[in-house]
């Protein structure tokens, strides 16, 4: 993860390594399939591969416009200029950009490919909501993020669930406005009406191996990134409050946020609920208990990240 003073967590280390392995298996054999049935993968590939270097070189601006949010300078915001130089200093590692969000939703997120070109960024609700040393926590917990370079495995692993997607909504657009994907399967009219038929039902049934394939592809790699966004949000919890040593005002961050998103409009929430998994809470939380709608969830419960504060609180002898 570099050499920052953020608590190294083999845990995390591991699982992104084994997320990035079952998915680039999972590539491999998705392809292969795609191959093995006849279906000319060059452009999917393709698409992918400029997707994968956008959303890699780019992501830091892309979540920044998704977020409405910019770049401020330090005579912009000295404050919060300063809390983070406070922060890398303690962490020995380099000063991210800062930006400001203009939102009234109380959050945070960190983006970037690695630790020399990250950006982390605040709302103007969580300022107006959060003391001081609130904010510090919560900015402690999105650079434990960047330099765990979770952010940038996050990045790489979502690349196969977006050829997945985009394959499946290449497909679905084909059937629904005729004349298929990839050409060569159409068959040619003329004589042999028969001919025709058979090329087109074995062209149809093609098109839907491929659509079963990609949804089935798809959805094991969204659960396996979220099983990951999960724990690294756990990971940042217990590393960004060992760095400040105050795991208390972590969950005093927490608790207030989570509070407030049930003051924010509901048009707000859903607007914002697309970016979950930056985020340093999730627009919409989700109860403790098992649930069909927790395998999905980017974030562990509320629950779940105060009970670890409060051991960590007592690991460190810091509890009131």
């Amino acid at each position: 993860m570099g050499k920052t003073r953020f608590q190294n967590d083999r845990g995390l280390v591991a699982r992104m390594g084994l997320t990035i392995f079952l998915l680039g298996a999972l590539y491999v054999a998705f392809v292969a399939i795609l191959i093995a049935i006849g279906l000319g993968t060059t452009l999917v590939l393709g698409i992918a591969v400029i997707i994968l270097f956008v959303q890699y070189f780019f992501s830091d601006k892309i979540a920044l416009f998704g977020m409405h949010g910019h770049i401020v300078t330090e005579a912009e915001a000295p404050d919060l200029h300063q809390v983070v130089s406070r922060l890398c200093a303690l962490a020995n590692m380099p000063k991210p950009k800062v930006a400001i969000a203009n939102t009234d939703i109380p959050n945070a997120f960190a983006t970037g490919r690695n630790p020399k070109n990250s950006v982390v960024c605040v709302t103007t609700g969580l300022l107006r909501r959060l003391t001081n040393q609130e904010v510090e926590a919560v900015l402690s917990h999105e650079l434990s993020h960047v330099a765990h370079r979770d952010v940038a495995v996050m990045t790489v692993a979502s690349f196969l669930g977006i050829v997945a997607g985009l394959l499946t909504r290449l497909l679905y657009f084909s059937a629904i406005f005729g004349g298929g994907f990839g050409g060569g399967y159409g068959g040619g009219g003329g004589r042999g009406g028969g001919n025709s038929n058979n090329s087109n039902s074995s062209f149809f049934a093609v098109e839907l191996a491929v659509m079963v394939v990609s949804i089935v592809v798809y959805a094991i790699s969204f659960l396996l990134i979220r099983a990951l966004s999960r724990y690294r949000e756990l990971s940042a919890d217990r590393s960004g409050a060992i760095l400040i040593g105050r795991p208390a005002l972590l969950k005093s961050a927490l608790i207030k946020i989570t509070g407030e998103m049930g003051r924010i409009p509901t048009k707000d929430i859903r607007s914002a609920a697309a970016f979950n998994a930056f985020y340093f809470t999730p627009a919409m939380t989700q109860g403790n208990s098992f649930s069909l709608s927790s395998l999905f969830a980017t974030h562990p419960s509320l629950e779940k990240r105060i009970e670890q504060l409060d051991a960590l609180d007592r690991e460190l002898g810091t509890a009131e």
